[in-house]
């Protein structure tokens, strides 16, 4: 294996080179090393938590079940660490990876407040190129993106924002001191999930907070509470059976939907089970019915549950028609609150319909609409991601002659993907949770293993085997975005614009980049291609031609 000296006067020489130390990188970190690799990890924040080092905005939790969003890999560590609540707030998340971490010594191997700017692919030496901000410069055999599918910030380009004398802030990027509402008139834009949970607790502590809403949104009740002891021991205690539902199910959690369609009830039915589902919050809604996202009929009945439920909770009939919405249910990330809806009932708070009122422009004392001016202290963008694609695009990528990442998916226009895991034309770049995999639409920890394991694999079968290179083949991967493709065409997702298809951001093509029909098939996909010696894939060693 190659040295682990690292001199910013010289070339570095790593087998392998991990971006990011969230969920992905610490594990693929700990899995590399533990197989004898020398690897370094890169992260741009200061400590561990990729997305959750980040993500420190009033209301921050996680809206997967804690007991499921953890890793599998270590019966032990599942057992070491105790939830406090059904959904995780940021601090938990972030203590939790901070205990992996130090469990597993990984620090030591993980180079902080360092970006990698630039990863260009050797022809010469079947080796990556890498750069850092600091100007350090690594040759590594294997490049492996875990920078995960929101990590990039989006920052809508709003006339006049440098005008503003106020305080502003984007909710992926939350400074780490406590902001203060106390007192202030607070303007906050966007009423996607991190709108929809900051709004409430920025509403209990501001003058006056004022909502710009673009596109109302189906907001299920979480129905948070803390575990029990005897409920966290029950958990624990049934580790194997959890993990082994939670591999083999369409969204990584121990539930799927029933082998049924909303329409196969009747009305009084159908109502019945909404009810009980909108009681036990969380996803229990969205996985009432099998068909709820690709039968139209069936995503109108529960389109309408929600739009009954929003008016029996908003006081005033206007505001409740405004908070109606009038997409399909689910093609949109589904969002889970506590006290959403309860808060446009405050006296504080106040919304101001975009569709209706656009904004024109931002101004030195806040927001200016087609009709109104905002007077604002503080301004917050909960304007969410550039996905899927953004956090790649961030780092100069570049495969064989020097084509880069870029331009080779035409800015996400022809982005194609060999299971999401490599492209064409990039040889040795892995990336874990890629576009065309189930990534987003999935318990994401459970979806990295999954990955992780896979990559891991496949090192180890090249080494080996002695292979210097591994290639998805071109005609792979255009089966299988095919694939990808034709699935999402079959459903109700393609047919609303979201941050799924990269409509949240001005001028990105349209694509709908996730693997649907979930872990559980994509598991066995993975699996028949690695037993049937990497099938779709091109294995070289040195003596061979490139590909070209």
């Amino acid at each position: 294996m190659t040295s682990m000296n690292l001199s910013i006067s010289k070339k570095i020489e790593l087998d392998a080179v991990v971006v990011g130390a969230g969920f992905s990188g610490l594990y693929m970190l700990l899995t590399l090393r533990e197989a004898g690799y020398s690897v370094k990890a890169f992260e741009k924040g200061e400590g561990v938590g990729g997305v959750w080092y980040w993500n420190r905005y009033p209301g921050a939790r996680c809206d997967t079940e804690s007991f499921s969003y953890n890793y599998t890999f270590s019966e032990e560590l599942f057992q070491e660490w105790t939830w406090t609540s059904r959904y995780p707030e940021q601090p938990e998340i972030l203590a939790y990876l901070n205990y992996v971490a130090d469990k597993f010594y990984l620090r030591k191997d993980i180079q902080f407040n360092t970006t990698i700017q630039s990863a260009h692919y050797n022809e010469r030496t079947n080796r990556w190129d890498i750069q850092t901000d600091s100007n350090q410069h690594i040759s590594a055999k294997y490049f492996i993106s875990g920078v995960g599918c929101l990590s990039a910030s989006n920052l809508p380009k709003i006339k006049g924002l440098d005008d503003f004398k106020g305080k502003w802030y984007h909710t992926g990027h939350w400074p780490h001191e406590k902001v203060h509402f106390k007192g202030k008139k607070v303007g906050i834009i966007g009423t996607g999930s991190s709108g929809v949970q900051s709004i409430p607790e920025i509403a209990k502590e501001a003058e006056r907070l004022f909502v710009f809403q673009r596109t109302p949104q189906y907001v299920a009740p979480a129905n948070n509470y803390p575990y029990t002891n005897d409920e966290m021991n029950r958990l624990k205690t049934n580790f194997h059976l959890l993990k082994q539902q939670m591999k083999s199910t369409m969204f990584g959690m121990p539930n799927d939907a029933p082998n049924k369609s909303a329409l196969d009830d009747s009305d009084e039915e159908r109502q019945k089970i909404y009810e009980e589902a909108w009681k036990k919050g969380g996803f229990y809604l969205a996985t009432s019915y099998n068909d709820l996202l690709v039968n139209e009929k069936s995503n109108e009945t529960i389109a309408q549950f929600f739009r009954g439920k929003i008016k029996e909770i908003i006081n005033n009939p206007d505001l409740a028609n405004a908070l109606q919405p009038n997409y399909y249910y689910g093609t949109k990330r589904p969002i889970l609150g506590t006290n959403f809806y309860e808060t446009f009932n405050r006296s504080n708070v106040e919304l101001v319909n975009l569709k209706e009122t656009p904004i024109k422009e931002i101004y030195d004392q806040g927001v200016r609409t087609i009709k109104e001016e905002y007077d604002l202290d503080i301004l917050v963008f909960a304007t969410g991601y550039d996905g899927m694609t953004g956090p790649l695009f961030k780092i100069d990528i570049r495969g064989r002659d020097g084509l880069s990442l870029k331009d080779k998916w035409d800015e996400g226009a022809s982005t194609r993907t060999y299971l999401g895991l490599m492209t064409a034309g990039f040889p040795n770049f892995f990336m874990i949770t890629g576009p065309e995999s189930p990534s987003v639409l999935s318990n994401m920890p459970l979806c990295i293993e999954q990955h992780v394991d896979w990559i891991i694999d496949c090192i180890n079968y090249l080494e080996e085997n002695s292979f210097d290179v591994i290639e998805a083949k071109r005609e792979a991967e255009d089966r299988w975005s095919q694939h990808c493709r034709e699935i999402a065409e079959s459903t109700l997702y393609t047919k609303t614009d979201s941050w799924y298809t990269g409509a949240n951001i001005k001028g990105k093509p349209r694509r709908f980049l996730i693997y649907l029909p979930g872990i559980g098939p994509y598991r066995k996909i993975c699996n028949d291609v690695a037993n049937n010696d990497y099938e779709g894939f091109h294995l070289l060693n040195m003596s061979e031609k490139p590909i070209h």
